[in-house]
């Protein structure tokens, strides 16, 4: 499910989300909450994702995810990782971002979401 634009959209019902943004959470959870915490909110070494994500948008996100950032923070010694080849990540990049932006929007909170059955 994508805009017009071919951004990512997520669906909240009832508390509940897609399968897209529950696969966001798994992926986030086996690659990203290391660095950025168990719900996005960040770490002492790297920044709030639920708090970048009410500025910078999709394609922002996925060229940061991609090809990484270096000379971060105020002495400018934080690094962001590549993971432009970790198809772990990648494959399933569109649903990070899902799960990321529904927390960001406060539409899903804290911990494991539960997902809704799809219409049949």
């Amino acid at each position: 499910m994508v805009d017009d634009e071919g951004v990512p959209l997520y669906a909240v019902r009832d508390g509940k989300v897609d399968q897209g943004t529950y696969n966001g959470y798994r992926r986030y959870a086996s690659s990203c909450h290391v660095c950025h915490g168990p719900d996005g909110l960040g770490s002492s070494f790297a920044p709030s994702l639920v708090d970048s994500l009410k500025q910078m948008d999709y394609w922002k996100f996925t060229d940061v995810v991609t090809n990484g950032r270096t000379n971060m923070g105020a002495t400018g010694d934080k690094v962001m990782p590549t993971f432009g080849s970790d198809p772990n990540v990648m494959l399933h990049l569109a649903d990070i971002y899902r799960y990321l932006k529904a927390r960001s929007d406060d539409k899903v909170g804290r911990g494991r979401p539960e997902r809704f059955k799809a219409p049949s």
